[in-house]
C-alpha cells in the first residue's frame, strides 16, 4: 500500500467539506474518485497535496507506511505526491521547456541555466509521452488541450510515486484523451499509483481499477470497477436513481433570432480562422456546434459576442437588426449573452464574492441612477443563486473557493441576469458532475420554453446529440455538415468533423 487515508475531516466556517473520509491506494493502481461538485474531491486533493497543512484537519494519512505531515506542495513533492490540477498553472510568457523545468532548471558550473540540456531533456520527455510539441514554443501560442498536455508531462517528469489527476482530460480532444490513457496504463505497468478524478464515467471505467464515491463530503463506498456499472456509480454519487441523462424537451419554434451569413473572420495576425460560415437560430431552438479542437467553435462564439477577431466579410443579424463588429457590452445590450469556455479566465473575478460576480454583466439593472441599489441587487442575486442551486454558504462566499461546478453556475447566473434572447454556451458542462449536468440541461429546456434560443458548443458528442435540435459540425473553420435531430449519429458527426 502506497497511500492510506483514515477518517479525514476538514471544516471551514459554516461548512464541513470532508467528514470521516477513508480510502487507500496500492502500488500500480489507478483509483478513481467520483462525486458531484461539492462532494469534497477538491478539498481532499488539497489536503493530500499539503495545501491544507497538517493540523488544519482531523484524521491522518500515510505515504508508504509513514504518517504524512505536509505543510505545502514542496513537502508533498518530497514524499512523492504530484498533482495535475483541473485549472492550468502555466506561465504563458515562457516556453514549453521553461514551464516543465520551472524551479528545477538544469544548471552549469557557476549556477547558469544549461539551456541546451533543458531543451534536450524536454524533447526526451515529450517523445516519451508521445506529445508532439516543440520545446521552444511559447505556451501562449498553444491551445487549451496542448497546455493541459504540458501540465501532464511536467508532473510525470518528476517520477512521482503518487500522481493525482484532477479532471485531466476536460480540455483534451478524443485523440489526446487516448494518448493520456495510454500514458497512465504505462505508468501503472511500472508500479506508479494514480488517483484519477473525472466526471466522464466512460474514462473512469476504461482506466480505473477501483472507484471511491464521495457524496456531501463523505466516502460512500469503494467499488471494484469490473464488479460495478455506471448506473450504480451514478446512483451512489447523487443518492438517487437517475432517468434520462439528456432530458431535452423540444419547444415550439418561433421567429429567427440570430442569422449569420457568409461570415469570414481573421485573427489578430491576419490569419483567416472562420471561412464563409452561415447559420440561423430560432426562438425555442437549441443549435449544437461541434468539431475537433481548433475547428473554430470558440472563435465563432467569441466573434458573435464581439470579443475576438477581425470580420473580413459576411453579416450577423440579431432579431432582424444588423449586428456589426461590436463589443461584449453592446452584444449584451442587444440580447446576446456568452458563457465562455474558460470560466476562471473570462467569466469570474475569483477573489470577489458570489454576489459581486453575479452582478457584473447587468449592473445598470440595479443602478439606474449610477448608484447601486444594494437591496434590489441582493434580492435579485438571491433568486438566481437559489434557482441554480449554487452550493455555498451564501452570496458573500468567495468565488475562488467554490468547486468548479458551482463556479460554472455563477457564470451562467451572471449571463442569465442580463435577460438575453440568445444564450451562447461554450462547453457549459466541462468539469461538471452528472447531477449538475442534468440541472444545466433542465435550464436549457427552461430557456427554450420561454422562447429564448441557445447556441451550444460541446466536445461531447452524446451531449450534442441528446440536447440539440440541430447540429452544425465545424472543420478547419468551415461548416463540415448540418444535421437534424432525428438523423444524426456519432459516426456521422465525426465524419463531418474530419473529412
Amino acid at each position: 500500500m502506497i497511500l492510506r487515508a483514515q477518517n479525514l475531516t476538514k471544516k471551514f466556517p459554516g461548512v464541513t467539506a470532508l467528514s470521516d473520509v477513508s480510502f487507500d491506494l496500492v502500488h500500480g493502481e489507478i483509483h478513481a474518485l467520483c462525486g458531484e461538485n461539492g462532494a469534497g474531491k477538491s478539498t481532499l486533493i488539497k489536503l493530500l497535496s499539503g495545501i491544507h497543512p497538517h493540523g488544519s484537519y482531523e484524521g491522518h494519512f500515510e505515504v508508504a507506511g509513514v504518517e504524512a505531515r505536509l505543510n505545502g506542495i514542496a513537502d508533498a513533492a518530497q514524499v512523492g505526491i504530484s498533482v495535475i490540477y483541473q485549472e492550468l498553472s502555466l506561465v504563458d510568457e515562457m516556453s514549453v521547456a521553461e514551464n516543465i523545468y520551472l524551479g528545477c532548471e538544469p544548471r552549469r558550473w557557476g549556477g547558469l541555466i544549461d539551456w541546451g540540456k533543458m531543451l534536450q531533456d524536454t524533447q526526451a520527455l515529450l517523445d516519451r509521452f508521445q506529445v508532439a510539441l516543440d520545446p521552444e514554443t511559447p505556451v501562449r501560442d498553444l491551445g487549451v488541450g496542448q497546455k493541459q498536455l504540458v501540465e501532464i508531462v511536467k508532473a510525470l517528469g518528476k517520477n512521482s510515486k503518487v500522481l493525482i489527476l484532477d479532471e485531466p482530460t476536460a480540455a483534451l480532444s478524443e485523440h489526446e484523451v487516448q494518448i493520456l490513457l495510454d500514458i497512465l496504463r504505462d505508468l501503472r505497468s511500472r508500479g506508479i499509483a494514480c488517483i484519477y478524478i473525472s466526471h466522464k464515467l466512460e474514462e473512469v471505467f476504461a482506466i480505473a481499477d477501483r472507484i471511491t464515491v464521495l457524496r456531501d463530503g463523505e466516502s460512500i463506498t469503494t467499488l471494484t470497477t469490473k464488479a460495478t456499472t455506471k448506473d450504480e456509480v451514478i446512483a451512489k454519487m447523487v443518492g438517487r436513481e437517475l432517468g434520462d441523462l439528456f432530458p431535452r424537451r423540444v419547444s415550439t419554434l418561433g421567429d429567427v433570432l440570430l442569422e449569420v451569413e457568409s461570415l469570414s473572420v481573421a485573427d489578430d495576425r491576419g490569419r483567416r480562422r472562420l471561412h464563409d460560415v452561415s447559420l440561423s437560430l430560432r426562438a425555442g431552438e437549441v443549435l449544437g456546434i461541434g468539431g475537433l479542437m481548433g475547428a473554430g467553435r470558440t472563435e465563432l462564439l467569441m466573434h458573435l459576442y464581439g470579443a475576438w477577431g477581425d470580420r473580413q466579410s459576411g453579416s450577423i443579424r440579431l432579431k432582424g437588426a444588423e449586428l456589426p463588429s461590436c463589443s461584449p457590452a453592446k452584444a449584451l445590450r442587444a440580447g446576446l449573452a456568452l458563457v465562455s469556455e474558460d470560466r476562471r479566465r473570462y467569466g469570474l473575478i475569483l477573489e470577489e464574492e458570489i454576489g459581486f460576480n453575479l452582478s457584473l454583466s447587468s449592473l445598470p439593472e440595479v443602478a439606474p441612477q449610477g448608484l447601486i441599489n444594494h437591496h434590489a441587487e441582493a434580492t435579485r442575486n438571491r433568486q438566481i443563486f437559489d434557482h441554480l442551486g449554487v452550493r455555498a454558504p451564501g452570496l458573500q462566499a468567495i468565488v475562488g473557493r467554490l468547486s468548479g461546478g458551482n463556479q460554472q453556475k455563477v457564470v451562467i447566473g451572471k449571463a442569465l441576469l442580463t435577460g438575453p434572447q440568445v444564450v451562447m454556451l461554450d462547453e457549459p458542462t466541462r468539469g461538471i458532475d452528472v447531477g449538475a449536468k442534468i440541472e444545466i440541461y433542465e435550464m436549457i429546456n427552461q430557456l427554450t420554453s420561454e422562447g429564448k434560443a441557445v447556441l451550444l458548443v460541446s466536445s461531447e458528442l452524446p451531449e450534442l446529440i441528446g440536447m440539440s435540435d440541430r447540429i452544425l459540425m465545424l472543420r478547419e473553420g468551415r461548416i463540415g455538415g448540418s444535421f437534424d435531430r432525428g438523423e444524426v449519429t456519432q459516426e456521422k458527426l465525426m465524419q463531418a468533423a474530419m473529412e
